[in-house]
Order: structure tokens, then sequence, then C-alpha cells
């Protein structure tokens, strides 16, 4: 079931400062046969205690977009636009800057925890680095520290555990302690990649009510990419569709399920069985294989596998448009209001 808010909740969160705010972000990578774009022209904000999830299938450029805001894109990449957190432009900053902020202001959970945690490092070790290098606290308080958030995230007889090595943990252990090491100095933003990808759905739901509950208990801003949309529905409060590295729509969670208006929003809820859907109904797929990295296309990415395309939608590129309540918006020639 979709996330809910009250219409307070709401009304106030919409009324403070975007922790963070893209801009017209754009990622390019240079290869072979030249400069390809990943992410192109991307802008949203996300508030303190909001949780916006961006989804999409592989290779859309959901990841991109994280490691572009953390400094991280890779040393064949180039990032233009604007992205600030707290006001504060960090998009191409120095590694100085971004180094005093990452793991302390804004952390993330990475994809796969095993090639995360340094195999060679002990846990203890591992965690209390963060808090020596970002907080200055001694060994001794950094290992009750540490220990004491294993235990938040549910990791048993934490004290003796986290001295061992992370290959001495299951997959759902793992992925506890990145989530427990990405929260350890309280950050006001939080990015996590696919943290659910590869563990059993039961592990699955225990890590997304985990990080649910501590998130909102440190009342953190997070932005969360993955391709699942049931992780969606469990965890956002709003969420980015994105295909082709370009936004195709954007809405609260409970709307985008009920009302997609994106061709590919609802090629994608076509797509996802539902068990709150008493109907029967045969899943679908979408038609054709997403677009490759290219370089910049006229008109509409999604346009080659969308069956109501026109002969405007392969030369025009639509603009993401408001709706007349302006609460979302989508990028597709036949939405007009």
């Amino acid at each position: 079931m979709p996330s809910t808010r009250t219409s307070a909740e709401t009304a106030a969160r919409q009324a403070a400062a975007p922790i963070l705010s893209a801009r017209e972000l754009c990622v390019d990578f240079k290869l072979e046969q030249g400069w390809v774009r990943a992410v192109d022209g991307v802008s949203f904000d996300v508030r303190r205690g909001e949780v916006l999830g961006i989804v999409g299938e592989s290779g859309s450029g959901k990841s991109q977009i994280l490691m572009a805001a953390m400094g991280l894109t890779a040393a064949n990449g180039r990032c233009s636009g604007s992205v600030t957190f707290e006001g504060e432009e960090v998009l191409n900053a120095t590694p100085d800057r971004l180094d005093r902020i990452r793991g302390s202001s804004m952390s993330m959970i990475f994809q796969d925890p095993m090639t995360s945690l340094n195999p060679y490092m002990r846990v203890v070790d591992q965690l209390t680095e963060v808090l020596v290098a970002h907080q200055g606290k001694s060994r001794a308080e950094a290992v009750n520290i540490a220990v004491e958030m294993l235990e938040r995230v549910r990791i048993p007889d934490a004290r003796r555990r986290i001295s061992l090595y992370p290959h001495e943990f299951s997959g759902g252990m793992r992925q506890r302690v990145m989530i427990a090491m990405a929260l350890l100095c309280r950050p006001a933003l939080l990015f996590a990649d696919e943290p659910t990808t590869a563990l059993d759905v039961t592990v699955q739901a225990q890590i997304l009510d985990l990080l649910n509950g501590l998130v909102h208990e440190l009342n953190a801003a997070v932005v969360i990419v993955t391709h699942d949309l049931g992780v969606i529905a469990r965890l956002c409060d709003r969420v980015i569709v994105l295909y082709g590295g370009r936004i195709m729509e954007e809405a609260a969670i409970g709307d985008l399920f009920t009302t997609p208006h994106h061709p590919y929003t609802q090629g994608l809820l076509a797509a996802t069985p539902r068990l709150d859907d008493d109907t029967a109904h045969d899943l679908r797929t979408i038609p054709g294989t997403p677009r490759a990295l290219a370089g910049q296309i006229s008109g509409c990415p999604f346009a080659p596998r969308c069956e109501r395309r026109m002969e405007r939608c392969t030369v025009e590129t639509p603009t993401l448009r408001r709706t007349t309540n302006g609460k979302r918006a989508a990028a597709c020639h036949l939405v007009t209001a």
C-alpha cells in the first residue's frame, strides 16, 4: 500500500526550504564512440522528512543522479547544471569540501554491501573510522556508538559481531551494517541506491521497515533509486519516473499508482503484480528495449516503444509540464492538463 502522510505534515514539508535541489542536471560520459548522455536535464527538490523515489529500468540514469550529487561520478564523466545542498552548490565541488559533507551531513547506502564494505577490514574498524574522521570521537567512544547503532538495526549480539569480517555476515546483515554506517553521523540527507537488491522478500521488507523508521526518527531527507515499484510503494512519499535520462512523470505516490499519466508509467504499472487488486489481469510487457546511451536525441526518448506515439513524438521533445493543480508533472504530448 502506498505510504501516506497527514495533510498537516505534507503542508509543513512543502513550506520548508528544500535540503537538496537539482536544476537541469546533466551527466555525460566519454566512450569510444564519443560523449554520451546518461542524465539529461533533471530537476527536482527534496525536503527534510520526505522520501523521494526515483524509479526506472536499468540504464535510465537513476544511480548517476546520486553519484553526481555525491561527487562520485566516474573519471570519464562530466556533470553540468546545479545541485545545491542546504543552499550551497556541491556539483563539481572540491574533494576537500565534499569530504566534509559526505558521511556527516550526506550519506549513501550502496547497492552491493559485499563490494562496498572492505573485505580485509573488520566491521568495527569500518564503522569507527566514520565517527573518528567526521566527529572526532575517540576509539572507545566510537566503538560504543557503533555497537548501539548495530543494535538499532537489529543485529543480534552486536558487541561480539562487530569484530567480525563482512564475509561472516549474511546478505541481509551486511545490508544492515551498511545502513548503520550511513546513519552513524545522523545525516540530514540519505541516498539509497537499490538498497534491497538481491535480498529475499522477507528480508527486503524488514530492511525497508527498518530504514523507514530510522529515517523518520532522524527527520532526514531520503532519495532512493530502484527499479522495483513495490519498494517505491512501501517507502516513498513522492516519486520521479525516469527514462532515457529524463523525467517522464513526477507525482505523489498515491496519485501515481491510481492515475498514472505518462504511457511509460502506465506500462511499468501494468507489468507489476499487485496483491491489493482483486481484479484478475494479465501482466503486460513494454515492447522493445530501453534505449542505449547515445548522443542528444530529438523527440521523446520513449517514443520508439510507445504504443500511443504520434509523429510529433518523434521530432518534438515534450516539456515536463505541471498539471493544473501543480501537484504533479508529465513530459508527454498527450498530457495537456
